[in-house]
This record gives structure tokens, sequence and C-alpha cells, in this order.
């Protein structure tokens, strides 16, 4: 079994910054994407940042230049800086991993529980 674990969330002042973690555990051999996935009140889950275990990386639009994703492949974790942030950052942030595979053979794609993320206006 596979799980993933986000910490680091909060409310933080427009302008401010915060660092997202997400951690996963589990008989993990490898780990071929993961990314930052996010939902607001009333709006559909969207990405914000991926990165490849080659270490390839993909923003969203209005996250690029602000936020910036990194991974530990040996450790299968990952991290969301994420500076100048607006009101609209407002969401749940969830962590994704996909083509996982275990040490008995391919396992799938994971979600994280979220973690809130609260940038006043």
């Amino acid at each position: 079994q596979v799980e993933l674990v986000e910490s680091g969330g909060g409310l933080v002042q427009a302008g401010g910054s915060l660092r997202l973690s997400c951690a996963a555990s589990g008989s993990i051999f490898s780990i071929n994407r993961m990314g930052w996935y996010r939902q607001a009140p009333g709006k559909q889950r969207e990405l914000v940042a991926s990165v490849t275990s080659g270490g390839s990386t993909n923003y969203s639009y209005s996250v690029k230049g602000r936020f910036t994703i990194s991974r530990d492949n040996a450790k299968n974790t990952m991290l969301l800086q994420m500076n100048s942030l607006k009101p609209e950052d407002t969401a749940v942030y969830h962590c994704n991993a996909q083509g996982v595979f275990t040490t008995t053979g391919p396992s799938g794609d994971y979600w994280g529980q979220g973690t809130q993320v609260t940038v006043p206006s």
C-alpha cells in the first residue's frame, strides 16, 4: 500500500510564501511523475505543477515564475515552494503520484488527502 501525506499548508498574507511537502511511503521502487493539484471551492481540480523522475517540470500558467517544484527520488518526497502568493491561490492542494512501481510491480496512481492554503484578500 502506498500513502501520500502532505504538510505545510496554512494561512499567509498576500505576497507571502509557503512551502508544501509531500512524502510517499510504502514499498515504493519508483514513481514516474509527481505533481501538485489544487481545488478551490466550486471549481474543478487543476494541475499546479508536476515533475518527472528525470527532473522535467511543468507549471500552470497562473503559477509560473512564482512556484517551484522539486523532488527527491531517493526519499520519495516532493516540495512546492510558493512565493508571491495571491488570494486566487487559495485552495486545497493535493499531492499526486503517477506511475508508481512498488517492489511487487506496477501499482498505479495515488492521491494525498490535501492541505489547505489560504491567502486572504
